[in-house]
């Protein structure tokens, strides 16, 4: 999952961007809210965190300003303790939920995954596609009760393909929201991932969990679905 990080303080934001990196997410930095804006019109994200107190232009006209254009990601604003109309302000806005500084990195994970799954239309962290189990708070895979071990590029493709179950997601879509702009975006580079991923979570070749929908991209059905690739 990509996400925009939208924080004027230098170690704050390379403090998050480190941590959110470490959790398996790809990160994207603006320091001011000109740039925010431009990155959140221009390039696609599927959530941003920013910071209400931003040189250029603010927090909250950020959000207004990319709410105008369409840009339906989740947003989780960063308020300092007390500035009740901030918070209020931003939600107005339209952002989705806050966080006061100083905050624990736990909650601020804990806040994303759920404004994810929600945008997504997932109430549970559990993804369930037939026997196969995702835990999108453990970052982990099971099939058949049995662990899968994974790696993060595997992972993350897994999960971004299970978020969006029932959608064909195309190679360029796949690519954009996992990596960084600057990733080499070699289409076999991604076709690896996901044949090395179906190797993992169907060594049979009885569950075809990842439908390749030809000339357009890849696919998993929703539950009780199932497709031919």
């Amino acid at each position: 999952m990509k996400i925009l990080l939208v924080e004027d303080d230098e170690n704050l934001r390379r403090q998050l961007s480190g941590s959110l990196n470490g959790r398996g997410y790809t990160v994207e930095e603006a320091a001011d809210g000109e740039e925010a804006r431009y990155l959140g019109l221009e390039f696609p994200y599927d959530l941003a965190i920013v910071d209400l107190g931003l040189p250029k232009l603010s927090g909250i006209e950020v959000i207004r300003q990319w709410r105008a254009n369409d840009i339906q990601f989740p947003i989780l604003i960063l308020t300092a303790r007390g500035d009740w109309q901030d918070k209020v302000s931003g939600l107005e806005a339209g952002a989705d939920d806050y966080l006061v500084k100083p905050f624990h990195m736990e909650e601020l994970a804990a806040r994303l995954n759920a404004l994810l799954r929600r945008a997504a239309g997932h109430a549970s962290p559990v993804i369930e596609i037939g026997p196969i189990k995702l835990d999108t708070v453990a970052r982990t895979v099971h099939r058949h009760g049995e662990l899968v071990k994974l790696t993060s590029y595997e992972y993350r493709t897994f999960e971004y393909l299970a978020l969006n179950a029932g959608k064909t997601i195309s190679k360029t879509e796949l690519t954009e929201h996992l990596y960084h702009q600057d990733y080499d975006r070699d289409s076999n580079v991604l076709e690896v991932f996901v044949r090395r991923l179906r190797g993992k979570l169907d060594p049979d070749g009885d569950l075809n969990p990842i439908t390749t929908v030809r000339g357009l991209g890849y696919r998993i059905e929703p539950p009780g679905e199932s497709g031919n690739g």
